[in-house]
């Protein structure tokens, strides 16, 4: 293996450890690992790659995951970098399943959950804060983020409004220079088509009930669990108990929120369920970033389309300052999670060469400490 694919694991193993939070945390994590402390690509090149992902179905970190481990490495660093910041997830979400249909219950992790949460919001702002200046260079652009931010408070859908946001820029820019003509890639001509026969008739179900959500779901881990009540509550499948357990599974392991169906399938159908809901949900992420992958560079160097990504960029930027603010109003709620934000952004800003997972330990670590305090 090459110095470049050990790097691409290493790093990417470690993320998948420590990277708690959810997507907007996530890909705080993968700017401050990849931008500035280890240069792998500039602000710019991170952002038309963060846009592109929020214009495909699946989850966007696991996404953004891929598309760098192919910067850094190849076609061979897409497939390492994607598996190793999924794989500490998985590992860790089966223990809980293993425990949990053993023992029926999940362990107490509240304490730290209420540490982790006040630090992750200051995390996000130091990352988000360079690519709002790297991303909102004009009054027009400025003027988008604050719409899309507004618009998304007022409820609007996250695909809505990064297409709306694309799409308006574009047509601009079309009607400026009047010229150009345009080709249209709907993300659904890109899903995976799939047809198999097998006398495991369950198992194939099930696979294929997560493959098809893996390549139709836009928006967060929420839209998800939206999803699987109606894909296995409602036919009997999963109990509306273990769903809620997976929900809680899924928000305090590291790594991708999507792993939470790595819980499911255990209790549907053990070790097996387990395996075939991991990769039928995660499978089309893979096959999504290959295939757009190369055409990001070719979008940015045409001065039409670059309009359509640079309003895009925009509008992730917009939505991820969306999430700070709600994350901000459902963790900091008493003067404990409030001093947990104040130190973690004291600590964020204050020593920027400090890694955040540092920073989210801390939290967590303070977060249990603070519970024995009773005033």
């Amino acid at each position: 293996m090459s110095h470049a694919l050990k790097e691409v694991a290493a790093v990417f193993l470690k993320l998948g450890f420590t990277a708690f939070g959810g997507p907007a945390a996530h890909i705080a994590l993968m700017k401050e690992e990849f931008v500035d402390r280890r240069k792998w690509l500039t602000e710019e090149r991170f952002l038309d790659l963060l846009g592109a992902t929020n214009l495909i179905p699946g989850p966007n970190s696991t996404e953004m995951a891929i598309h760098l481990g192919h910067e850094r490495a190849g076609w061979k660093g897409l497939i390492i970098a994607g598996c190793c910041f999924i794989f500490p997830a998985v590992l860790i979400t089966l223990l809980f399943a293993y425990l949990y249909q053993r023992y029926g219950r999940l362990p107490e992790v509240q304490p730290f959950l209420y540490g982790i949460k006040p630090a992750i919001i200051a995390v996000i702002a130091a990352a988000i804060l360079p690519l709002a200046k790297r991303s909102i260079t004009t009054r027009t652009m400025a003027l988008l983020a604050v719409t899309v931010v507004l618009l998304s408070l007022a409820g609007l859908g996250e695909i809505e409004l990064m297409f709306g946001a694309g799409f308006a820029a574009f047509a601009f820019t079309l009607a400026k220079r009047s010229a150009g003509t345009f080709y249209a890639v709907s993300p659904g001509m890109l899903l995976p088509f799939v047809a198999a026969s097998s006398s495991q008739e369950a198992n194939l179900k099930l696979f294929l009930s997560f493959l098809k959500i893996g390549s139709i779901l836009y928006g967060s881990g929420y839209v998800l669990f939206a999803f699987l009540e109606t894909e296995l509550v409602v036919p009997g499948l999963l109990t509306e108990s273990q769903l809620i357990d997976a929900v809680a599974v899924g928000q305090f392991t590291p790594g991708p929120v999507f792993s939470a169906v790595t819980f499911i399938g255990y209790q549907i159908n053990g070790l097996t369920g387990a395996a075939l809901a991991t990769v039928g949900i995660f499978l089309p992420s893979f096959v999504f970033v290959a295939l757009l992958n190369p055409l990001v560079e070719k979008i940015r160097n045409s001065k039409t389309f670059s309009a359509f990504l640079d309003a895009v960029n925009v509008a992730s930027v917009a939505l991820i300052a969306t999430v700070l603010l709600s994350m901000g109003k459902d963790s900091i709620q008493d003067w404990r999670s409030a001093l947990i934000a104040v130190l973690s952004f004291g600590v964020v800003f204050g020593f920027k060469k400090l890694n955040s997972a540092v920073v989210i330990i801390g939290g967590a670590f303070t977060g249990w400490l603070l519970s024995f305090l009773q005033f």
